[in-house]
């Protein structure tokens, strides 16, 4: 390849993104052999460089490793089962109500089923997080079989009408014995349609040695990354990948019941190079935003009537759409602050919001009727400086300006992005 200096720089990079995302070493080996040998053979086009030719190759590798189309979730059954299978602290539990809370929301009537009988706390936990989610919970105070409750719980769903059994079992500090017995056991009675193996996506390389002893023993169908919202990027997710050929299914990305996202190979692939991921803001902006308010504010940006009450009513969207430090790290090109942005991010949208908030009506549907004697007043009332009050009334003209060009090119905006 033409400039290879520069695209082995590329590839240098790329394993260095790669093995950020604390993937297995022998996994990012192999991976970057590949790529070498695919760069070797590859014509740089002429619209990239050959670094940029090297990140090319890069992520269509990834997303071939993880699968050209999203997996299939299997809801056959009548009533079907899931069964949530994991080590203890991996998320298992909270995803069981995640899980319930996502398949409500497609129309389906779901029940949590208590089969941790060790753990003291995970019954309690689940009945909590079921009353959260108006879900309801199956449970059998006492009993030691979770075949039995197992078994209780799909007669009870097959009374009430409930289509969908969400089954949390028993983890353990470490793999052992007695756990794996048991739910191969449990997984025999129960025949789940989908057995999902939970792993905490900051054990990185572990997670390999976990999803192999499980793979053994459980024949899992599919697997969960909990906490992806710390600073994994999704490494487990490679890893897994690659050794087991079991692909990701879900992403939980949050600590509320609704920050579960379906796993999309591109999108993870993007992350994991650190390129962002737009598509899944685009789709968390979409939940959170009004198809009527989205076309009026549309209507308002073409006719220059955009306010700071409709800017007000952008960032309410956005604290909605999650945590400020998530939805930065799906912008490509942001970096945070020591891998965490949310401090600065968060004090600084209470900021603007406290401004606007020390505003009279007027002055926030005509901004430019702002002068210095008002900015004065505004920045006493919301306990900042009249810098700050200068410097978002600059920041909202460039805004308004950049959306109506937006809003010129494309005709009709695909969507609306809080807060932009």
């Amino acid at each position: 390849m033409p400039g290879c200096s520069k695209s082995f720089a590329g590839t240098a990079r790329s394993r260095r993104n790669i093995f950020g995302a604390d993937v297995n070493y022998k996994v990012v080996k192999e991976f970057t052999e590949k790529v070498s040998e695919r760069a070797l053979g590859s014509k740089v086009l002429d619209s990239l460089t050959p670094d940029q030719q090297i990140i090319k190759i890069v992520h269509e590798e990834l997303i071939a490793l993880f699968g050209t189309k999203p997996p299939v979730f299997n809801l056959s059954g009548s009533p079907t089962s899931v069964m949530i299978v994991g080590l203890q602290g991996s998320g298992k539990t909270t995803f069981s109500a995640k899980l319930g809370v996502f398949l409500k929301k497609k129309g389906r009537r779901p029940l949590l089923v208590a089969c941790d009988i060790y753990r003291p706390a995970a019954v309690e936990q689940l009945k909590v997080l079921g009353k959260s989610a108006n879900i309801p919970v199956f449970f059998m105070d006492g009993e030691r079989g979770v075949e039995k409750i197992a078994h209780e719980a799909l007669l009870y769903a097959q009374k009430n009408l409930l289509d969908t059994l969400i089954v949390d079992t028993a983890g353990r500090l470490h793999i052992d014995d007695e756990m794996m017995a048991e739910l191969a056991r449990l997984k025999e009675s129960l025949n789940p349609e989908e057995t999902l193996l939970v792993l905490d996506s900051m054990t990185g390389q572990e997670a390999v040695n976990v999803a192999r002893e499980f793979e053994q023993r459980v024949d899992f169908s599919g697997v969960v990354l909990s906490k992806l919202d710390g600073d994994a990027r999704g490494g487990a997710a490679l890893s897994v990948t690659a050794v087991t050929g079991k692909q990701i299914k879900f992403a939980s990305v949050g600590e509320k019941l609704d920050d579960i996202e379906q796993f999309f190979p591109d999108r993870m692939a993007s992350r994991i190079l650190g390129m962002g991921d737009v598509l899944s803001l685009i789709d968390k902006a979409r939940e959170v935003m009004d198809e009527k308010k989205a076309l009026e504010m549309e209507r308002k940006l073409k006719k220059d009537a955009f306010t700071l009450e409709d800017f007000l009513d952008q960032l309410k969207n956005l604290k909605k759409m999650g945590p400020l430090d998530q939805l930065l790290g799906m912008i490509p090109g942001i970096k945070l602050k020591g891998g965490n942005f949310s401090d600065i991010g968060e004090k600084e949208l209470e900021r603007v919001v406290a401004i606007i908030n020390s505003m009279t009506v007027e002055e926030r549907r005509s901004p430019q009727i702002i002068d210095g004697s008002r900015r004065k007043r505004i920045a006493m009332g919301s306990g900042t400086s009249v810098q700050d009050v200068n410097r978002l009334l600059n920041q909202f003209n460039q805004m308004r300006k950049m959306m109506k060009r937006f809003s010129k090119m494309s005709g009709k905006m695909p969507f609306n992005f809080p807060g932009m």
